[in-house]
């Protein structure tokens, strides 16, 4: 940015546009050899116009009043130059022209704004939790500001790569109050994934014309969310007790184990989404309230019985769904009980219980993951990768397959082993 410029503000009459001798004033400013002219919101008569002089002539009766405004307008426009000068701006006669008139255009529309317009539009597409992971970034760039630009929010136009950069040192450096941890990488990725969806939406609104994040990569570590095998999922699934909050919370978690659904899907649960399918059993469908896909799962019988308990709970029909609701935060703190008591040292979440949906209960029992993508609800193919997990047992199951065709006088592996793959659908039941 240049760090001397030439800076001029003057004004002017245009005498073909006067109506009955009458014309605008027109204030023009000028930064180095970039000129821009708007019409004022005041009139004069042209022949009282003094060209050389920019303002009325001395003499006439109104001249005191129409130039001391004509200054007022000069001071003001002055001012949010040397402003925009000590702030280290680059200051341009259309960003002058938008701050006096108080138009909102690519070069002063702020990030605020921005996310205010975000969340106007997106609020009919998008979940009540998605919109809450946004404002949670949005509180995370207010910070930032404060602590590390101390302003409350920043030009459009000033996002650029080392904003990013620095907003990212930002999070990995911060240690929140509400929480224990800092956040983790992935955590902060998905902040800036937020961020640049913001500066995604201001270039389809032509509020900028260069991709900040272009240069920007993105980088993620790969987690692998835990799953139960059989053996945990049936400690879980057989044990009772005593107080009732953990039973429930105990039904809820294994009905997900055997359905693939979410928390929030299994608390909006209803009796509509059960119906009769091609093959006259029992079938959820629903929506998947966070993507809106549709959900097609046949009701194992596991699902079945724990449906059937809470056909006529009094707790549900308060609520008009199938099972009694609870928050998240109540159910992960009573899981994590469970999991206690039952000595899994994994801890335990509707995440998990979706993932041994995905792993131990479909596709280590030979279901296709075609079939599986379809019942969790996923647009493609890749996410349901992300969940499904090939278990070493899954690999010698195929692999003793192989050996059988390709060298059939091989002696047979033993009828009985540990878990065995091809006995686990059954025990479903």
């Amino acid at each position: 940015m240049r760090t001397s410029q030439s800076f001029g503000v003057h004004f002017t009459i245009k005498k073909d546009r006067a109506k009955d001798g009458t014309t605008n004033v027109y204030a023009a400013i000028t930064i180095n050899k970039e000129k821009t002219l708007f019409a004022l919101k005041h009139y004069v008569k042209v022949e009282n116009w003094d060209k050389g002089r920019g303002s009325l002539k001395v003499k006439v009766p109104e001249a005191k009043e129409t130039n001391a405004y004509l200054e007022k307008v000069k001071f003001t426009i002055t001012t949010y130059y040397q402003q925009l000068q000590i702030a280290g701006k680059e200051v341009t006669p259309l960003l002058l022209k938008a701050m006096f008139l108080g138009e909102e255009t690519e070069e002063t529309c702020s990030l605020s704004k921005l996310m205010d317009y975000h969340h106007e539009v997106a609020s009919a597409s998008l979940t009540w939790s998605t919109l809450k992971h946004y404002a949670v970034t949005r509180r995370y760039l207010e910070k930032f500001l404060k602590e590390k630009r101390n302003t409350t929010d920043v030009r459009i136009n000033d996002i650029d790569y080392k904003f990013i950069i620095d907003f990212e040192t930002f999070l990995r450096n911060h240690k929140p109050k509400d929480h224990q941890k800092p956040l983790n990488n992935n955590g902060v990725m998905k902040h800036l994934i937020r961020l640049r969806k913001m500066t995604t939406l201001a270039l389809k609104l032509t509020w900028i014309s260069k991709d900040p994040f272009k240069n920007y990569k993105f980088r993620y570590k790969k987690v692998e969310t835990a799953f139960l095998n059989q053996t945990e999922l049936d400690t879980i699934q057989n044990k009772a007790f005593s107080a009732e909050r953990l039973n429930v919370v105990r039904d809820l978690f294994v009905f997900s184990c055997y359905t693939g659904l979410s928390f929030i899907d299994l608390m909006n649960l209803k009796e509509s989404n059960i119906t009769a399918g091609e093959d006259s059993n029992q079938w959820i469908k629903l929506f998947r309230q966070k993507s809106n896909e549709p959900t097609n799962i046949p009701l194992l019988p596991v699902a079945l019985k724990i449906l059937e308990r809470y056909r006529h709970d009094n707790r549900a029909a308060i609520t008009g769904t199938l099972f009694p609701n609870y928050s998240n935060q109540r159910v992960n703190s009573y899981l994590k009980e469970i999991g206690v008591i039952n000595q899994i040292k994994k801890v335990l979440t509707f995440g998990v219980a979706r993932h041994t949906f995905a792993t131990t209960i479909t596709l280590s029992n030979n279901v296709p993951i075609e079939t599986v993508s379809k019942m969790m609800g996923h647009t493609k193919i890749a996410t349901t990768q992300i969940y499904a997990r090939v278990l070493l047992k899954k690999i010698s199951d195929d692999m003793y397959v192989l050996r059988d065709k390709l060298e059939p006088g091989i002696p047979k592996r033993k009828a009985v082993r540990k878990d065995k793959s091809n006995t686990q659908l059954k025990r479903l039941s």
